[in-house]
Protein backbone atom coordinates (compact mmCIF):
# COMPACT_ATOMS: atom_id res chain seq x y z
CA UNK A 1 0.00 0.00 0.00
CA UNK A 2 2.80 2.20 0.61
CA UNK A 3 4.41 1.32 -2.31
CA UNK A 4 1.46 2.49 -4.54
CA UNK A 5 1.39 5.81 -2.94
CA UNK A 6 4.84 6.69 -3.07
CA UNK A 7 4.50 5.73 -6.69
CA UNK A 8 1.39 8.12 -7.22
CA UNK A 9 3.08 10.70 -5.42
CA UNK A 10 5.94 10.93 -7.85
CA UNK A 11 4.11 10.49 -10.99
CA UNK A 12 1.81 14.04 -9.99
CA UNK A 13 5.00 15.43 -9.08
CA UNK A 14 6.17 15.04 -12.67
CA UNK A 15 3.04 16.25 -14.68
CA UNK A 16 3.47 19.55 -12.22
CA UNK A 17 6.92 19.52 -13.63
CA UNK A 18 5.75 19.28 -17.57
CA UNK A 19 3.49 21.86 -17.12
CA UNK A 20 4.30 25.43 -17.83
CA UNK A 21 1.30 27.76 -17.28
CA UNK A 22 0.79 31.61 -17.37
CA UNK A 23 -1.80 33.40 -16.04
CA UNK A 24 -2.16 37.76 -16.75
CA UNK A 25 -5.08 39.83 -15.61
CA UNK A 26 -5.12 42.79 -18.16
CA UNK A 27 -6.89 45.78 -17.46
CA UNK A 28 -7.93 48.77 -19.31
CA UNK A 29 -10.18 51.54 -19.37
CA UNK A 30 -11.15 53.76 -22.77
CA UNK A 31 -13.58 56.76 -23.73
CA UNK A 32 -15.08 57.94 -27.13
CA UNK A 33 -13.30 61.02 -28.14
CA UNK A 34 -16.40 61.86 -30.48
CA UNK A 35 -19.32 61.09 -28.69
CA UNK A 36 -22.86 59.94 -30.70
CA UNK A 37 -24.91 57.75 -32.02
CA UNK A 38 -22.24 55.75 -34.10
CA UNK A 39 -20.25 55.32 -31.39
CA UNK A 40 -18.82 51.61 -31.69
CA UNK A 41 -16.77 48.96 -29.90
CA UNK A 42 -15.69 46.20 -31.98
CA UNK A 43 -14.11 43.16 -29.93
CA UNK A 44 -12.08 40.97 -32.43
CA UNK A 45 -10.61 37.61 -30.20
CA UNK A 46 -9.85 34.20 -31.50
CA UNK A 47 -9.06 31.67 -28.66
CA UNK A 48 -11.48 32.44 -25.59
CA UNK A 49 -14.71 34.01 -24.43
CA UNK A 50 -16.06 37.29 -25.01
CA UNK A 51 -18.92 38.40 -22.40
CA UNK A 52 -19.80 41.95 -22.67
CA UNK A 53 -22.60 44.01 -19.76
CA UNK A 54 -23.84 47.41 -21.18
CA UNK A 55 -24.39 49.72 -18.29
CA UNK A 56 -25.06 53.43 -17.66
CA UNK A 57 -21.85 54.71 -17.35
CA UNK A 58 -19.75 56.11 -20.65
CA UNK A 59 -16.73 54.55 -19.76
CA UNK A 60 -15.39 51.16 -21.78
CA UNK A 61 -14.04 49.07 -19.06
CA UNK A 62 -12.13 45.81 -19.81
CA UNK A 63 -10.52 42.91 -17.93
CA UNK A 64 -8.45 40.13 -20.18
CA UNK A 65 -7.55 36.97 -18.79
CA UNK A 66 -4.69 36.18 -20.46
CA UNK A 67 -3.56 32.29 -20.20
CA UNK A 68 -0.23 30.59 -21.81
CA UNK A 69 0.32 27.09 -22.00
CA UNK A 70 3.74 26.01 -23.08
CA UNK A 71 5.68 22.78 -22.62
CA UNK A 72 9.43 24.51 -22.22
CA UNK A 73 10.01 27.77 -19.93
CA UNK A 74 11.63 29.34 -23.26
CA UNK A 75 8.39 28.46 -25.38
CA UNK A 76 6.40 29.89 -22.40
CA UNK A 77 8.06 33.37 -22.31
CA UNK A 78 7.71 33.46 -26.06
CA UNK A 79 3.88 33.32 -25.99
CA UNK A 80 4.09 35.54 -22.86
CA UNK A 81 5.87 38.31 -24.88
CA UNK A 82 4.10 37.39 -28.32
CA UNK A 83 0.62 37.45 -26.98
CA UNK A 84 -1.05 40.79 -26.03
CA UNK A 85 -3.98 43.17 -26.01
CA UNK A 86 -4.31 45.24 -29.41
CA UNK A 87 -6.45 48.41 -28.97
CA UNK A 88 -7.16 51.40 -31.96
CA UNK A 89 -9.07 54.34 -31.10
CA UNK A 90 -11.06 55.74 -34.29
CA UNK A 91 -12.37 57.92 -32.22
CA UNK A 92 -16.02 57.04 -32.42
CA UNK A 93 -15.43 53.70 -33.04
CA UNK A 94 -12.77 51.55 -30.33
CA UNK A 95 -11.38 48.46 -31.31
CA UNK A 96 -9.72 45.57 -29.27
CA UNK A 97 -8.08 42.75 -30.68
CA UNK A 98 -5.05 40.03 -30.39
CA UNK A 99 -1.91 40.84 -30.69
CA UNK A 100 1.11 38.94 -32.05
CA UNK A 101 -0.78 35.83 -33.99
CA UNK A 102 0.29 35.33 -37.43
CA UNK A 103 -2.47 37.18 -38.81
CA UNK A 104 -2.35 40.76 -39.46
CA UNK A 105 -5.06 43.23 -37.58
CA UNK A 106 -6.20 45.90 -40.07
CA UNK A 107 -8.66 47.08 -42.65
CA UNK A 108 -9.41 44.20 -45.01
CA UNK A 109 -8.17 45.13 -48.60
CA UNK A 110 -10.25 42.45 -50.31
CA UNK A 111 -13.52 40.12 -49.90
CA UNK A 112 -11.44 37.20 -49.80
CA UNK A 113 -8.87 38.01 -47.11
CA UNK A 114 -11.37 37.89 -43.99
CA UNK A 115 -14.33 36.00 -42.48
CA UNK A 116 -14.69 38.88 -40.13
CA UNK A 117 -14.96 42.15 -42.17
CA UNK A 118 -18.52 42.40 -41.74
CA UNK A 119 -18.06 45.96 -40.07
CA UNK A 120 -16.25 48.75 -42.38
CA UNK A 121 -13.94 46.24 -43.39
CA UNK A 122 -11.98 45.63 -40.62
CA UNK A 123 -10.43 42.02 -39.26
CA UNK A 124 -8.00 40.02 -39.74
CA UNK A 125 -5.92 39.06 -42.99
CA UNK A 126 -5.94 34.94 -42.39
CA UNK A 127 -4.57 34.93 -46.08
CA UNK A 128 -1.31 36.04 -44.69
CA UNK A 129 -1.18 33.68 -42.28
CA UNK A 130 -1.67 30.84 -45.00
CA UNK A 131 0.70 32.50 -47.95
CA UNK A 132 3.42 32.66 -45.29
CA UNK A 133 3.32 36.70 -44.89
CA UNK A 134 1.91 38.35 -41.82
CA UNK A 135 3.78 37.79 -38.50
CA UNK A 136 4.93 34.28 -38.68
CA UNK A 137 3.52 30.67 -38.55
CA UNK A 138 -0.03 29.72 -37.62
CA UNK A 139 1.45 26.79 -35.64
CA UNK A 140 2.97 28.33 -32.38
CA UNK A 141 5.09 26.33 -30.06
CA UNK A 142 2.06 27.09 -27.23
CA UNK A 143 -1.42 27.23 -26.50
CA UNK A 144 -3.18 30.58 -25.64
CA UNK A 145 -6.41 32.51 -24.78
CA UNK A 146 -7.60 35.42 -24.16
CA UNK A 147 -11.26 35.68 -22.26
CA UNK A 148 -12.56 39.06 -22.67
CA UNK A 149 -15.03 40.71 -19.87
CA UNK A 150 -15.99 44.44 -20.71
CA UNK A 151 -18.35 46.67 -19.26
CA UNK A 152 -19.83 49.41 -21.99
CA UNK A 153 -22.39 52.15 -22.20
CA UNK A 154 -25.27 50.13 -23.12
CA UNK A 155 -26.43 52.27 -25.69
CA UNK A 156 -23.43 51.67 -28.61
CA UNK A 157 -23.48 49.58 -30.90
CA UNK A 158 -21.77 46.84 -31.02
CA UNK A 159 -19.71 44.40 -32.40
CA UNK A 160 -17.91 41.07 -30.90
CA UNK A 161 -16.69 38.08 -32.05
CA UNK A 162 -14.69 34.88 -31.11
CA UNK A 163 -13.30 31.75 -32.97
CA UNK A 164 -12.29 29.18 -30.89
CA UNK A 165 -13.11 27.65 -27.13
CA UNK A 166 -15.21 30.31 -25.86
CA UNK A 167 -18.65 32.05 -26.16
CA UNK A 168 -20.05 35.19 -27.17
CA UNK A 169 -22.02 36.69 -24.00
CA UNK A 170 -23.92 40.41 -24.50
CA UNK A 171 -26.40 41.40 -21.76
CA UNK A 172 -27.96 44.27 -21.44
CA UNK A 173 -27.47 46.38 -24.54
CA UNK A 174 -29.97 48.29 -26.70
CA UNK A 175 -27.78 48.89 -29.74
CA UNK A 176 -27.35 47.17 -32.90
CA UNK A 177 -25.82 43.97 -32.30
CA UNK A 178 -23.57 41.96 -35.01
CA UNK A 179 -22.06 38.80 -32.99
CA UNK A 180 -20.34 36.06 -34.90
CA UNK A 181 -18.63 32.79 -33.44
CA UNK A 182 -17.26 30.13 -34.83
CA UNK A 183 -17.00 26.98 -32.61
CA UNK A 184 -18.53 28.20 -29.33
CA UNK A 185 -22.24 29.50 -28.79
CA UNK A 186 -24.32 33.27 -28.93
CA UNK A 187 -25.73 34.39 -25.84
CA UNK A 188 -27.68 37.56 -26.05
CA UNK A 189 -29.83 38.31 -22.74
CA UNK A 190 -32.09 41.62 -21.94
CA UNK A 191 -31.37 43.23 -25.65
CA UNK A 192 -33.87 45.35 -27.79
CA UNK A 193 -31.42 46.15 -30.86
CA UNK A 194 -31.56 45.58 -34.25
CA UNK A 195 -29.40 41.87 -34.16
CA UNK A 196 -27.19 40.59 -36.72
CA UNK A 197 -26.14 36.45 -35.09
CA UNK A 198 -24.11 33.62 -36.26
CA UNK A 199 -22.10 30.93 -35.66
CA UNK A 200 -20.73 27.20 -36.79
CA UNK A 201 -21.10 25.06 -34.22
CA UNK A 202 -23.36 26.16 -31.49
CA UNK A 203 -26.67 27.46 -30.66
CA UNK A 204 -27.61 31.03 -30.83
CA UNK A 205 -29.82 32.13 -27.53
CA UNK A 206 -31.69 35.74 -27.47
CA UNK A 207 -33.86 37.09 -24.92
CA UNK A 208 -35.16 40.52 -25.63
CA UNK A 209 -36.14 43.27 -23.79
CA UNK A 210 -38.48 45.00 -26.44
CA UNK A 211 -38.50 43.71 -29.80
CA UNK A 212 -36.17 44.84 -32.41
CA UNK A 213 -37.53 47.82 -34.31
CA UNK A 214 -34.93 47.11 -37.32
CA UNK A 215 -34.18 43.72 -39.64
CA UNK A 216 -32.48 41.58 -37.86
CA UNK A 217 -30.68 37.80 -38.95
CA UNK A 218 -29.88 34.72 -37.12
CA UNK A 219 -28.08 32.19 -38.19
CA UNK A 220 -26.66 28.37 -37.26
CA UNK A 221 -25.39 25.56 -39.47
CA UNK A 222 -24.98 22.88 -36.36
CA UNK A 223 -27.38 23.93 -33.85
CA UNK A 224 -30.27 25.34 -32.23
CA UNK A 225 -31.68 29.08 -32.59
CA UNK A 226 -33.94 29.87 -29.56
CA UNK A 227 -35.33 33.51 -29.61
CA UNK A 228 -37.26 34.90 -26.81
CA UNK A 229 -39.79 38.36 -28.17
CA UNK A 230 -41.80 40.08 -25.97
CA UNK A 231 -45.83 39.75 -26.42
CA UNK A 232 -47.29 41.93 -29.21
CA UNK A 233 -44.85 40.64 -31.49
CA UNK A 234 -45.04 42.25 -35.29
CA UNK A 235 -42.33 41.64 -38.00
CA UNK A 236 -41.98 39.57 -41.24
CA UNK A 237 -40.28 36.11 -40.72
CA UNK A 238 -38.29 33.70 -42.82
CA UNK A 239 -37.11 30.20 -42.32
CA UNK A 240 -34.44 28.54 -44.18
CA UNK A 241 -33.42 24.76 -42.88
CA UNK A 242 -31.95 21.62 -44.48
CA UNK A 243 -32.73 18.75 -41.66
CA UNK A 244 -34.60 21.45 -38.64
CA UNK A 245 -37.77 22.79 -38.18
CA UNK A 246 -39.32 25.87 -36.86
CA UNK A 247 -41.37 25.99 -33.89
CA UNK A 248 -43.78 28.54 -32.51
CA UNK A 249 -45.61 29.59 -29.56
CA UNK A 250 -47.28 33.10 -31.52
CA UNK A 251 -50.31 31.70 -33.05
CA UNK A 252 -51.00 34.70 -34.95
CA UNK A 253 -48.74 33.84 -38.04
CA UNK A 254 -49.65 33.58 -41.56
CA UNK A 255 -48.11 33.00 -45.26
CA UNK A 256 -47.33 36.19 -47.16
CA UNK A 257 -48.23 36.58 -50.96
CA UNK A 258 -44.94 35.34 -52.83
CA UNK A 259 -42.57 37.97 -53.17
CA UNK A 260 -40.57 39.15 -56.72
CA UNK A 261 -37.72 40.84 -56.84
CA UNK A 262 -36.34 42.59 -60.08
CA UNK A 263 -32.96 43.65 -60.51
CA UNK A 264 -29.88 44.24 -62.84
CA UNK A 265 -27.15 41.91 -62.83
CA UNK A 266 -24.67 42.45 -65.68
CA UNK A 267 -26.06 41.23 -68.83
CA UNK A 268 -29.57 41.80 -68.31
CA UNK A 269 -32.78 41.92 -65.71
CA UNK A 270 -32.97 39.44 -63.30
CA UNK A 271 -35.70 37.91 -60.69
CA UNK A 272 -35.45 36.54 -57.56
CA UNK A 273 -38.77 34.76 -56.35
CA UNK A 274 -38.86 34.27 -52.13
CA UNK A 275 -42.13 32.43 -51.34
CA UNK A 276 -40.76 31.43 -47.28
CA UNK A 277 -42.19 34.68 -45.99
CA UNK A 278 -44.43 34.96 -43.07
CA UNK A 279 -46.32 37.58 -41.13
CA UNK A 280 -46.79 37.85 -37.51
CA UNK A 281 -49.74 40.06 -36.96
CA UNK A 282 -49.90 43.30 -38.51
CA UNK A 283 -45.91 42.59 -40.13
CA UNK A 284 -43.14 45.03 -39.33
CA UNK A 285 -39.14 44.62 -39.44
CA UNK A 286 -37.67 41.26 -41.66
CA UNK A 287 -36.52 38.25 -38.81
CA UNK A 288 -34.70 36.05 -40.89
CA UNK A 289 -33.79 32.31 -39.39
CA UNK A 290 -31.38 29.96 -41.21
CA UNK A 291 -29.91 27.18 -40.01
CA UNK A 292 -28.73 23.95 -41.33
CA UNK A 293 -28.61 21.15 -38.73
CA UNK A 294 -31.09 22.91 -36.44
CA UNK A 295 -34.51 24.03 -35.51
CA UNK A 296 -36.04 26.96 -34.68
CA UNK A 297 -37.72 27.77 -31.22
CA UNK A 298 -39.57 31.41 -31.20
CA UNK A 299 -41.80 32.01 -28.63
CA UNK A 300 -43.23 35.30 -26.78
CA UNK A 301 -42.59 36.26 -22.85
Amino acid sequence: MKTGILVMIIFCGVVQAQAQIFTEKISKELSFEKKGANNTLMIFNINGDVKVEGYSGDKVVIEVTKKINGKTQARLDKGKEEIQLGVLDRADTLMVYVKGVCNEFGRVKSKKDNWQGKWNGWGYNWNDCRNGRGNGNCDKEYDYQMDFTIKVPASVNLFASTVNDGDVEITNMNGYLLVDNINGNVRLKNISGATNASTINGSVDMDYSSNPPGDSRYYSLNGDINANFRKGLAAQLTFKSFNGEFYSSVDDISPMAVVVEKYNKGEGIHYKVNGNRYKVRQGGPLLDFETFNGNVYLKEN
